[in-house]
């Protein structure tokens, strides 16, 4: 039988926790709490003390979150939200369904937001940023505050950033409001779609609490045009579970990039994930640039080894967002990742053989 290395195996976290799954999931089962209730409240609690803020709210799934904090904000028609190319479209997606206008900017080396590309993008009418978290590592959101000044709204996109730090802080707790999903392949995963707003902002909360559920509290009391995105029960039960693993789940994360490290690092060919300073890395993803990557890719699949791209494309490439009239050059960087990038196999529970089996194997490759 060919030896296969999966992508992402999400079977070792589930039976880490699977009979105390088992009997949460039945408790929510036996009181027919399904949506949002006393599950969804404490997971709430929990991971608002883990973010280091003051509010979470569950919502259904992170493009949701993301929308929903634009919304709350009162960002729209007219308004431009600073964003980097190098993202998962759902950044992009949820300004656009916002009615506010996308501004792309370019990455730098260590694939998170150029902050030099924010502050020459600033116009009047920039109303927000959003800082996206990419690959495990937070956006320097420090920096990005000091060239927007205060006026102007910094968006974290958490999504891929659960229990990352920056400078001691914790992602979510870094701008002014944040956006997290929990989809089953993230850190911190459900088991179905899942999301978060984390906020300092009271009114904020409020009005997000109120969006999500017809716009109301309170049945059939409607004080807001909202939408229908409430965590559910069994989601939120889950994620409690799997909160109490992840400092631990996401330390096996740095284990095994430190592995990767050590066997590939000694190759000039391959460019490992640069970590930005200041930042704990938590290794959603584990990123490197190689050369003629298709190729790699192609042999990495051959050899019974999943592997990814994220992303193909940047944003101002794809058919989508055509209309920003950014064509090829625009955002170099970006580009050039979308050409090299890989992203090996990463998740708690690899093993050193089968890093070691991967590691050979790309080395064969190139």
């Amino acid at each position: 039988m060919s030896r296969t290395v999966p992508f992402v195996d999400l079977s070792w976290q589930t039976a880490q926790i699977r009979s105390e799954a088992d009997s949460a999931i039945s408790r929510i089962i036996d009181t027919s709490s399904f949506i949002l209730g006393g599950a969804a409240e404490d997971f709430e609690s929990a991971f608002a003390r883990y973010s280091g803020v003051e509010h979470c709210l569950g919502v259904a799934n992170g493009t949701d979150a993301l929308e929903l904090v634009l919304e709350g904000a009162k960002i729209g028609p007219g308004d431009e939200v600073i964003l980097p190319a190098n993202t998962f479209v759902a950044t992009a997606e949820a300004v656009a369904r916002a009615g506010a206008t996308p501004i792309l900017v370019d990455c730098t080396e260590d694939y998170l937001i150029s902050v030099d590309g924010v502050a020459a993008a600033i116009t009047p009418r920039t109303r927000a940023v959003a800082a996206v978290h990419l690959y495990g590592q937070t956006a320097p959101v420090d920096a990005l505050r000091a060239v927007v000044g205060n006026d102007v709204f910094i968006l974290e996109d958490a999504a891929q950033s659960q229990g990352a730090k920056r400078h001691g802080a914790p992602s979510g707790s870094l701008g002014d409001a944040a956006a997290t999903s929990f989809y089953p392949g993230k850190n911190l995963g459900a088991f179905g779609d899942a999301g978060a707003v984390l906020t300092d902002d009271g009114e904020l909360a409020d009005t997000i609490r109120k969006l999500r559920n017809h716009g109301g509290v309170a049945k059939y009391e409607h004080s807001l045009v909202g939408r229908n995105s409430r965590l559910d029960g069994i989601q939120a039960a889950v994620l409690s579970l799997k909160l109490a693993h992840l400092d631990e789940w996401n330390q096996l994360r740095r284990d095994a990039a430190a592995t990767y490290a050590e066997l590939l690092g000694a190759d000039d060919r391959i460019q490992l994930p640069l970590v930005a300073e200041g930042n704990e890395h938590i290794y959603h993803l584990y990123v490197v640039r190689v050369p003629d990557r298709d190729r790699v890719l192609a042999g990495l699949g051959a050899a019974g080894i999943g592997s990814g791209i994220h992303y193909p494309k940047p944003v101002h490439l794809l058919s989508a967002f055509a209309h920003l009239e950014q064509g090829p050059g625009s955002h170099p960087v970006a580009e050039a990742f979308g050409d090299e990038i890989l992203s090996l196999p990463m998740y708690p529970g690899i093993t050193a053989d089968d890093q070691q089996y991967v590691a050979d194997t790309l080395l064969a490759l190139l």
